[in-house]
């Protein structure tokens, strides 16, 4: 008898041990997480987001200033035909025109060149003899160098190009020597 009570006993305590098994692989299956992992991640989600719309201010600031800084480009492009016509003009009256009627057209050619430049166009210093640069310039056509050392190079300027900051807005159009 006394080992049957002993074995009921020990099946007793087996069949606890194991509700305490599986109620303890419950709880950490359905373990709810303590205040501060839910404090912890709740940081890093704000952390994340603020970083996110930190990005986004900068990102539309930057937007904003490229915007300000290019918005008259349509403008300034339409100009530069006018600023073209003022210096054939120029060329012209100082030929065969009257010094006062060169003088005058002089003053206003400089008032709108500097209207222009005020506003940050730039014309690109191009000379004969440069290096040909695609990122500045435009090939019209080519000739035959008139020189071994112009092969390649600019040989004439037809039209000066322009930037407007750091953006190329009409090329330098030129003749290279082949």
């Amino acid at each position: 008898m006394e080992n049957q009570d002993i074995n009921e006993e020990s099946i007793n305590n087996q069949e606890e041990t194991n509700i305490q098994n599986e109620a303890a692989s419950e709880d950490n299956v359905t373990a709810k997480p303590s205040a501060e992992e839910l404090l912890a991640e709740e940081k890093d989600r704000y952390i994340r987001l603020y970083a996110e719309f930190e990005n986004y201010k900068k990102r539309t600031s930057k937007e904003k200033m490229e915007f300000f800084q290019y918005a008259n480009q349509d403008m300034m492009v339409s100009m530069l035909g006018v600023l073209d016509d003022f210096e054939r003009a120029l060329k012209e009256i100082a030929k065969n025109g009257n010094p006062s009627d060169l003088q005058g057209v002089e003053l206003i050619y400089n008032k709108f060149k500097s209207k222009l430049t005020e506003k940050g166009l730039k014309a690109m210093e191009v000379n004969a003899g440069d290096n040909f640069n695609v990122d500045f310039h435009e090939a019209i056509t080519q000739i035959p160098a008139p020189s071994e050392d112009l092969k390649g190079k600019i040989v004439d300027v037809i039209e000066t190009g322009y930037t407007l900051g750091d953006k190329v807005i009409r090329f330098a159009k030129v003749v290279t020597g082949n």
